[in-house]
């Protein structure tokens, strides 16, 4: 990374006034990190105020100018009035039914101002019947589905690490459609009211249910597992070393054979048949076999060996060991900043490189930078009138397995016409294979169409870069120095088109003595001090990170908002430019606050009734969580105790966190009684957030999600049964539902794309394909499979 002077921001230009007040002003963080000029507005909340205290909070809104707006006083009035008229965004996290939503009325600014592009972010959305309810960490966890992957079955499910996991997660969705909406009122001069839900941001973004699953779910879709951690260490086992834990990764064939021979040759496991990921997982004794191997042996020297030997390995790191890293420490990524109130703490500096430049106010302080007011370079294109804001854009898809494929899937969802491109050599491995399609695929393919063309050859580099001279937008996720090696890099795209957007994922980023590492998420979880903390208190030998593909879906997000904040820059300058995103780094900036809270030896004092609780039936869990003295009282009154509620040693958090364990008892027996549904519904009746631990095969069907339309059914040609997969990405105004082109075999459509974007004709094409210059699979070709 570099600290260039000319660096140029690509959001410069955007202004965004952001009256968010909690966990979800990190949409403005990352917005901001980008160059936005975000504008912190207070005073305009009667009921919700930043807690000083909140170190989250502190991290998101350092730097940022603000303005207080006193509604009372006519001057300001009309001041606020020319802070709406003079941005682009406005951000905002009133609660549904308040005071202050009344008070804002953001129906009235958009009619007031309809050029203005607003994100209303709630908890559940306000175009619902849960639109009072409320949210916290567990309880997002729990409605997602995600907590019910996690854990130890039989036991309590585990709440992942992060106190603030979800929304940041969410966060990245939020950040991502604003943008796209935005950019699609340069090109048209209509803003947008977007109604997002923190919960939707936490299941589409976190592990969901219904998008794409990894290829150690060995074609298995994440909605229809269940905890099963036994079977789960098998994926990414954690095997015990001299000094601690290591993670390793034993998916392809390649990988065993170099364990194989790691582990010098055993003839218990020479038999061909471990080739076979099925076989190695049902084995009972090869995982205790590995675990007798490493037992003696030293992180370090684990790591070092296995990557001599061609298997994926990674320490189990602590938090406070993953920041002493040498990659941490030589990509700069923690700085320390003295706050407003005159503390210093440690803060990641961006999570998304640009051009080679850590884009961060950190590194490049907001600057009045003149607004955009138009995107004549898109506002050219053609469109289909779909009411999607991305129309009229070409993506070249290069991305495999999650992140690869949801970055493109996003860009698909919002109108862009994605051009997935493929090899037979190297298919993407959630395809399953090449005459069909699994049910991950079609998740996470859906909306594209896919060309094959073999990039390992001179003819096939050369039509790939003849793409690339009308395409807008290339992604990737190779390993490093793939793309370079496939002429498929920034520096050799932008010679053939100067406006090319190119933007890739990395575990651990494109610099640094780790960049070379292959990436798998679960050893970036180990690597980034996750899966250290994803365990039972005082069972640090009990890790539990294991059905889940976070950090994938997030960091896709991530690729997405830098793409089109490059895309937005172009507008300006007419070029185009690279963006790189470490994986490992997007964790770990989803721990901002706790990396804060732990430099300044604060403990955070937790409040009884904040968990998991068990409820009548079999595996059924409830999690109900008290965040302040009223949920406190509102949960006496809801348990029928007046006791409690008048009890003085229980009237603070500190007091009641001291009578943890009978308070839990008392609400354990009280939801125990009870189904989680009717748990949860008498809770946030009475203000106390609590959410069912629901099962992924559960959310279709519950009314929230059909009240979101959420979910839709597909039937894909290549199945005989119908699937689920999520539906809508964008609840507004203007934005229509995402599309319903069904996922490619690969290079179905490569005779219409080669004739269409290559101007190739018949004769040529089929030359092409004889030469295994092209490749192109096709539906009649194979036969439907069932679910």
């Amino acid at each position: 990374m570099t600290g260039r002077e000319d660096h140029d921001p690509p959001l410069s230009g955007m202004r965004v006034l952001d009256l968010t007040t909690g966990p979800m002003t990190a949409v403005g963080r990352l917005l901001a990190d980008l160059g936005a000029q975000i504008t912190v507005v207070t005073g305009l909340s009667a009921t919700r105020a930043v807690q000083p205290d909140d170190l989250d909070v502190v991290i998101n809104r350092h730097g940022l100018p603000s303005t207080a707006v006193d509604p009372g006083s006519a001057a300001d009035r009309h001041r606020w009035a020319g802070l709406l008229a003079g941005h682009d965004i406005l951000i905002e996290d009133t609660a549904p039914g308040s005071p202050d939503e009344a008070a804002l009325a953001v129906h009235d600014i958009q009619r007031a101002h309809p050029e203005l592009v607003i994100l209303s972010i709630s908890d559940f959305g306000r175009d619902n019947d849960f639109r009072g309810w409320q949210a916290t960490t567990p309880v997002l966890h729990a409605l997602s589905s995600a907590l019910s992957r996690s854990g130890v079955p039989g036991r309590v499910p585990l709440v992942p690490p992060g106190r603030q996991l979800p929304y940041q997660v969410a966060a990245a969705q939020a950040a991502a459609l604003v943008t796209a909406v935005y950019l699609d009122r340069l090109r048209t001069g209509r803003g947008d009211l977007i109604d997002f839900s923190v919960l939707d941001g936490a299941m589409q973004t976190l592990d969901p249910p219904f998008g794409t699953a990894g290829t150690a779910a060995a074609g298995v879709a994440v909605s229809a597992q269940e905890r099963n951690w036994a079977a789960e260490r098998q994926r990414y086992p954690i095997v015990g070393c001299a000094d601690g834990y290591v993670r390793i990764c034993l998916l392809s064939k390649r990988q065993w054979r170099g364990m194989f021979e790691w582990m010098g040759r055993p003839a218990e496991f020479a038999d061909p048949k471990f080739d076979r990921l099925r076989e190695r997982f049902g084995s009972p004794t090869l995982l205790p076999s590995i675990e007798r191997f490493a037992r003696d042996k030293t992180r370090a020297e684990l790591e070092a060996q296995g990557r001599r030997h061609g298997v994926p390995t990674a320490a189990v790191l602590t938090v406070a060991e993953a920041l002493q890293t040498d990659q941490v420490r030589e990509r700069g990524f923690v700085r320390e900043v003295d706050t407003a109130t005159g503390v210093r703490i440690p803060v990641p500096v961006g999570v998304v490189e640009i051009d080679g430049h850590r884009a961060s106010t950190l590194t490049a302080p907001p600057t009045e930078t003149a607004p955009m007011t138009a995107a004549p370079r898109l506002a050219a294109r053609a469109r289909r009138d779909e009411g999607l804001p991305l129309e009229g854009i070409r993506v070249l898809d290069l991305g495999v397995i999650v992140v690869g494929s949801d970055t493109g899937r996003i860009f698909g969802d919002l109108g862009a016409d994605v051009v997935k491109i493929e090899n037979s050599a190297f298919p993407d491995g959630l395809r399953g294979n090449l005459a069909s399609i699994s049910q991950t695929y079609a998740a996470g393919h859906r909306n594209k169409r896919s060309i094959g063309i073999d990039l390992r050859s001179a003819d096939g580099r050369a039509l790939a870069h003849r793409l690339v001279a009308d395409a807008d937008v290339v992604l990737t996720n190779f390993k490093p120095g793939v793309a370079e090696t496939l002429g498929m890099d920034h520096r050799t795209l932008h010679a053939i088109n100067p406006g090319i957007v190119v933007v890739d994922s990395s575990a651990f980023g494109p610099t640094g003595p780790w960049a070379e590492r292959l990436g798998y998420g679960p050893l970036v979880r180990s690597a980034a001090g996750f899966t250290d903390q994803w365990v039972y208190p005082g069972e640090g030998h009990l890790h539990c990170d294991t059905v889940t593909v976070y950090p994938d879906h997030v960091c896709a997000r991530v690729g997405a908002l830098a793409a089109l904040a490059l895309l937005l820059r172009r507008e300006r300058t007419g070029t185009g430019g690279a963006a790189s995103i470490a994986q490992s780094e997007v964790m770990l900036s989803h721990l901002a606050g706790q990396i804060a809270e732990t430099a300044l030896g604060r403990a955070p004092v937790p409040d009884a009734a904040w968990g998991v609780f068990p409820s009548a039936g079999t595996d059924a869990w409830v999690a109900v969580t008290v965040r302040d003295d009223t949920d406190w009282q509102a949960l006496c009154a809801v348990l029928a105790r007046p006791d409690l509620a008048g009890d003085a040693a229980l009237a603070t958090r500190a007091g009641r966190s001291a009578a943890r364990s009978r308070i839990d008892r008392i609400v354990a027996d009280w939801t125990a009684q009870r189904s989680p549904a009717e748990a949860m519904t008498v809770l946030q009746a009475a203000g106390v957030p609590a959410g069912a631990v629901l099962r992924a095969a559960q959310l279709p069907d519950w009314d929230y999600y059909r009240q979101r339309r959420a979910f839709r059914e597909e039937l894909h040609p290549l199945w005989t049964t119908p699937f689920v997969m999520e539906n809508v990405q964008v609840h507004s105004d203007r934005i229509a539902d995402p599309p319903l082109r069904q996922a490619p075999l690969l290079g179905e459509q490569t005779r219409e794309l080669a004739a269409e974007l290559l101007g190739l004709d018949d004769a040529q094409i089929s030359d092409l394909l004889a030469r295994g210059v092209l490749e192109s699979v096709q539906p009649a070709e194979s036969g439907r499979v069932g679910v």
